[in-house]
């Protein structure tokens, strides 16, 4: 029991709200300097320049390239195109060989593009048969075709420009004896596209045609009008 009744007060060091109430607390340290955040701003101003000018680049690449493609779809040159209109050989059915006979042939050389025009610096046609060559001539042509021209090529084979043995007309009229004789005609030249005042570079073409002739030397039906194959070298 303690006297009057009194409740005992211990004082505690240090407690309370503000046990030091003179104690300040300490300034927070900078850990980066002025130097630093300007450096900062600095790099990141150089990449926002950066992207923007690749972005630009990239946006001049696309456009032309977009413009290229569109050009080129546009003037992309296409081969000439050659139909076989006719073929004739002239005096099959003689006796007397291959002196007085005459090839005949009539070619249509067609230039399909819209805006290109085409340079022929010379024309040449063989004649095969077998794969062997029996006749071969310069052919007169004209020296350019415009756009969406069709031009006819005509040559004509016989005497010196044929060349076929005694052996060579025997398996011929083997053949006519069979009722069709098969030859080959093929025409060379080396030709150039011309767009506006640009020339291409020239090429060595080539343009094969499949031929059957009758027995009476004219050009069967099913080869009028057929499409030759057209290749460059």
């Amino acid at each position: 029991m303690y006297e009057n009744d009194h409740i005992p007060v211990h004082h505690v060091t240090g407690s309370g709200p503000n046990p030091h109430p003179h104690q300040h607390q300490k300034p927070l340290k900078r850990h980066h300097t002025t130097k630093y955040y300007l450096q900062r701003v600095q790099d990141s101003l150089t990449t926002r320049v950066s992207k923007m000018v690749c972005t630009i680049f990239l946006s001049l690449l696309a456009i032309i390239g977009l413009i290229t493609f569109i050009v080129w779809l546009s003037l992309r040159p296409h081969r000439p195109r050659f139909f076989l209109r006719d073929f004739t050989v002239a005096g099959l059915q003689g006796q007397s060989g291959v002196e007085t006979a005459q090839l005949v042939f009539k070619v249509d050389a067609r230039n399909s593009n819209l805006n290109i025009g085409v340079y022929y610096e010379s024309m040449a046609g063989t004649v095969y048969y077998r794969k062997n060559a029996i006749g071969s001539t310069p052919i007169t042509f004209p020296s350019y075709q415009g756009p969406k021209n069709t031009t006819k090529v005509i040559a004509v084979f016989s005497g010196p420009t044929l060349t076929v043995s005694s052996q060579g007309w025997r398996e011929i009229q083997n053949d006519r004896a069979d009722g069709s004789v098969m030859f080959g005609l093929e025409l060379t030249s080396v030709i150039k596209f011309k767009i506006s005042s640009w020339e291409s570079q020239p090429h060595k073409m080539h343009a094969n045609c499949d031929v059957g002739v009758a027995a009476n030397g004219s050009l069967l039906p099913i080869y009028k009008d057929k499409r030759c194959i057209v290749s460059f070298a």
